[in-house]
């Protein structure tokens, strides 16, 4: 064989090689796209909404759905908003699909039922919002699997029980809002653990049992909120770097230090 037909038989081997590349790579961009697009249609199905209905079609790119937004590099969903949008329903497993999701708002619906475990694979949350529905059961212990989330609000449903140590596990949780809700139980030890917590947020529940020191062992923290639970014991001293607390509807005692007074924000 001479040296241009084996060139001419290297180049074709190169062309097929890239042809294959290339019909690799879309058929793996078709199945991630694919896969969003159905964990949302799923999630179409669970609820009532007119909005979702129409606007949620399947002849339309799934970037292009209202309280959608895709990544611009990998083209898949990364945040969905959903907020006050009068949806209800309930979570469907298939949420869990969407792998790049970082931010999820369904706050101010009426969501009801217990959320997926599916869930926990959502590894790359950052911000998560389920505040203001109707949600019930206990508050899973699989939240420990977010381990990049900063904001987590679940106030305004009837979650039950304690809560979860493994809600403490999240050392880059800057908010914790579980205010009004049915949790009971002693505030967890390990709450200390929060170390780059700066609000936390537990008043209107049923808790019970004295304030773990660990709390004021954060040093990041600046907002505490504890008002209208059934915490007993006495008024911790070292609270004075809070910007704003809430200790009334409670059965504690003491007095709180007269400097705190000079730039204290709220609650009391």
């Amino acid at each position: 064989m001479g040296n241009s037909s084996r060139f001419i038989l290297a180049l074709m081997v190169v062309m097929l090689l890239q042809n294959s590349v290339f019909s690799l790579s879309t058929k793996s961009t078709t199945t991630t796209i694919s896969t969003d697009r159905l964990a949302l249609l799923s999630l179409k199905a669970h609820v009532n909404s007119d909005l979702l209905a129409t606007n949620w079609s399947s002849a339309t790119s799934v970037c292009n759905w209202i309280g959608v937004s895709c990544g611009f590099r990998h083209q898949r969903v990364t945040a969905l908003n959903l907020f006050a949008m009068n949806l209800s329903g309930t979570l469907p497993p298939h949420l869990g699909n969407l792998s790049f999701l970082a931010w999820l708002n369904i706050g101010n619906n009426s969501f009801h039922g217990s959320l997926p475990i599916e869930l926990a694979n959502l590894r790359r949350l950052k911000s998560i919002s389920f505040s203001n529905n109707n949600f019930n059961g206990e508050i899973p212990s699989w939240f420990d699997s977010f381990t990049k989330l900063q904001y987590l609000s679940l106030d305004g449903n009837n979650f039950t029980c304690v809560i979860p140590s493994s809600l403490c596990s999240l050392s880059k949780l800057e908010s914790l809002v579980l205010s009004e809700n049915n949790l009971e139980g002693q505030i967890p030890v390990s709450i200390g653990n929060l170390s780059s917590v700066k609000s936390l947020y537990l008043n209107n529940n049923q808790l019970s049992g004295s304030i773990p020191s660990s709390i004021f062992n954060i040093s990041s923290l600046l907002e505490l909120n504890l008002i209208s639970n059934r915490i007993f014991g006495s008024i911790p001293l070292n609270i004075s770097s809070l910007k704003r607390i809430g200790f009334t509807f409670n059965n504690l005692s003491g007095h709180l230090p007269s400097d705190m007074f000079d730039h204290h924000k709220g609650f009391i």
